[in-house]
């Protein structure tokens, strides 16, 4: 086996040809595993949602039920929110709170009082997020991911949001599970604030973070803790 300073000496040697054949070779092992690891995250995603809705859709059918008794209102809410390459998209989640509530702001303490009856049920147990296994069948989103969050926000913090966009946003990440309770630390007089100057720039930097060491395996383990968080 060549010694890395007998190697360096032939590439030295080589021509510049040669050096640009294996560089470009080099690159397109790296896109190859890059599209390999990309269409294997996408399959497991279509795999798991599709299972997920077909699963769940027992438990779908009881919660729209208890939406539906709850005020008659509608089963589903929708918001725009900024996905992949900063395009928009609407994210679907169970409506846990009173028509009209995000014209009030979007930010949600412990006890609000927009909460509807059913809609505190589901958000003790993040049960208003599961229709988001429709967004991942779509493609808007992946299992596994950031937080998908509205355009003002966004645009607030758009140079971390460049690179955190560059993939689809997800339904869970390291930062979901650290801020699982979010909603508890908030102080209500000064929600907005605590957000944008505490909360949202410590959980870009666990994404951020956890973005540059992804792999398909940490995706599983993220998914099975988030499981265990349901479930605890």
């Amino acid at each position: 086996m060549l010694s890395a300073y007998k190697e360096q000496e032939l590439m030295n040697e080589c021509p510049a040809s040669a050096k640009g054949e294996r560089m470009g070779e080099d690159i397109a092992v790296r896109f190859t595993d890059a599209s390999v690891g990309s269409a294997l995250r996408r399959a497991f995603d279509v795999t798991c949602a599709a299972a997920g809705l077909l699963l769940l859709s027992p438990l779908f059918c009881a919660i729209a039920a208890a939406i539906k008794l709850d005020d008659g209102g509608p089963v589903f809410y929708a918001q725009e929110r900024v996905g992949k390459g900063f395009r928009p998209f609407r994210v679907y989640k169970f409506r846990s709170m009173v028509m009209g509530a995000d014209r009030h702001g979007s930010l949600s303490a412990s006890g609000d009082s927009r909460l509807t009856r059913a809609g505190r049920r589901l958000r003790q147990y993040k049960l208003d997020e599961f229709p988001q296994l429709f967004n991942v069948l779509r493609g808007d989103m992946q299992l596994v991911g950031t937080r998908p969050e509205v355009e003002r926000y966004v645009q607030m913090f758009r140079p971390q949001y460049a690179v955190i966009l560059q993939n689809r946003p997800g339904i869970t990440d390291p930062a979901s599970l650290a801020f699982r309770h979010e909603n508890q630390m908030f102080c209500p007089n000064r929600m907005e604030q605590q957000y944008l100057n505490e909360i949202l720039p410590a959980k870009l930097r666990l994404s951020m973070d956890y973005q540059k060491r992804r792999s398909f395996l940490s995706d599983v383990q993220i998914l099975l803790r988030t499981l265990l968080v349901l479930a605890d």
